[in-house]
């Protein structure tokens, strides 16, 4: 199975800040979206340059991340 590149970081593109594979939509967008109460629906529809699955692989990703490492800090 090959796995599908989700962020891309790259001084040719903003600077470097990391944005959706593909796109110039800062993975942080989603993030102040979710914040700020907004739906995912809703930072979909303002930035249709991301699908639906590959913001739902973000998040996920992130929420692997971040238990894994909550998880070894316990340990």
């Amino acid at each position: 199975m090959t796995e599908t590149r989700l962020i891309q970081r790259s001084e040719n593109i903003l600077g470097g800040t990391p944005v959706f594979f593909g796109t110039r939509v800062p993975v942080k967008t989603l993030f102040d979206y979710l914040e700020e109460g907004e739906t995912l629906d809703e930072f979909l529809d303002d930035f249709p340059a991301v699908s639906k699955e590959r913001a739902v692989q973000v998040l996920e990703r992130m929420k692997e991340a971040l238990l894994t490492q909550e998880y070894e800090s316990v340990a």
